[in-house]
Order: C-alpha cells, then sequence, then structure tokens
C-alpha cells in the first residue's frame, strides 16, 4: 500500500522545524498517555489495572504515526521508569517494569507502531475502516501482554487476568478511537 496522506499531527503541524515539531508530539503524546494512566478504574482480583491507557496509545499511534506513535510511548515508559509518577494510579520506578504490567507497556509501543503504520495508509480518516487500525492495536497489546503474564502465571490465569476483565473496556475504548479520529480529520481537511 502505498501512503494516502501524513499522518495527522503532520497535517496539522506541517511548517515548524521538523526537530522541534517531533519533540513537542512525542513529549505531548507521552505526557497525553500519562494523564489517561490517571483514569483508573481498581480491580481487585487481576494485578493489571483498568485505566484509560489503551484509549491513549491508540489515538497516539494514529495521529503521530507510526514512528513519533512508537517513540511517545517509548518516552513514556522511560519517563516513568526513571520516576515520574506517570504509570497507572501515578506509580513510577523501575520496579514496576519488572511485574505483571511488563508485558502490556511494550505492548504499547507496539501498539502504536502498527496503529501508526495503518494509519499512515488511511484508514483512520473514515468511520468505514478506523475500527481496523484501533482492533489491530488492542490485540497487539493483549499478545504482548498476555504473552508476558503466561510466563509469569501461565496461560490459562493470563488470559483470566489480563484480557476476560478487560473486553467490554476495550471495546468501548477501541470504538470511541474509531469514531474520534475521522471526526477529528474532517475539522482538520483543507
Amino acid at each position: 500500500m502505498t501512503t494516502l496522506a501524513p499522518a495527522l499531527s503532520l497535517r496539522y503541524f506541517p511548517r515548524m522545524n521538523v526537530w522541534m515539531r517531533d519533540f513537542f508530539l512525542v513529549f505531548t503524546a507521552a505526557l497525553f498517555v500519562a494523564v489517561f494512566a490517571q483514569v483508573k478504574i481498581p480491580l481487585s482480583f487481576t494485578p493489571i489495572p483498568l485505566t484509560g491507557q489503551t484509549f491513549a496509545v491508540l489515538l497516539v499511534g494514529a495521529i503521530l504515526g507510526s514512528k513519533r506513535g512508537a517513540t511517545s510511548l517509548i518516552f513514556y515508559i522511560a519517563m516513568g521508569a526513571f520516576g515520574l509518577p506517570f504509570f497507572a494510579g501515578g506509580a513510577s520506578g523501575f520496579a514496576y517494569l519488572s511485574g505483571a504490567t511488563l508485558g502490556y507497556l511494550f505492548g504499547f509501543v507496539a501498539a502504536a507502531y502498527l496503529v501508526g503504520k495503518l494509519a499512515e495508509q488511511g484508514l483512520e480518516r473514515s468511520v468505514r475502516t478506523s475500527l481496523i487500525p484501533f482492533l489491530a492495536g488492542t490485540l497487539v497489546i493483549y499478545l504482548f501482554g498476555v504473552g508476558w503474564m503466561s510466563i509469569l502465571f501461565g496461560i490459562e490465569k493470563a488470559i483470566g487476568l489480563g484480557v476476560l476483565p478487560f473486553l467490554i473496556g476495550d471495546a468501548i475504548k477501541l470504538i470511541l478511537a474509531a469514531l474520534t479520529l475521522p471526526t477529528l480529520w474532517k475539522f482538520i481537511r483543507p
């Protein structure tokens, strides 16, 4: 497939100095994910928090594109690892990266990249096709998350703790993302 148009962020900020634009977008997107990580519904039966992070990750990938989207998630993880209260519920530090959520955090990077790649092909521009990148991104997050949790707890427990409790919430988040991006494009198009 060929690229139909630049990512939404490049369409919106076309004339800024490239380095400044990219730094601004990556940093702002990392903060955006950090804010949505604080939107948390505690679940006592699973080590994985229910947050707004996945919604933010999907949007970041689609808005920034593959490389900037993935870079912003790497930046988000690094800032949280080095002590900023960016992870769910204000958590931070390297210890957070060794727990059950590690796979999901790395899944965020891969999902942002994949969603960004699909967005660079124009799939997020129409309500008709926008569900495709967001569903793919959500599946990648589950793949990484459950893969890591399987190492820690076994596959059955990983699915029971890391997928099943989140299906309804994640379905709502990906539908919201699929409705948000085509709407944003309507406002940006010349």
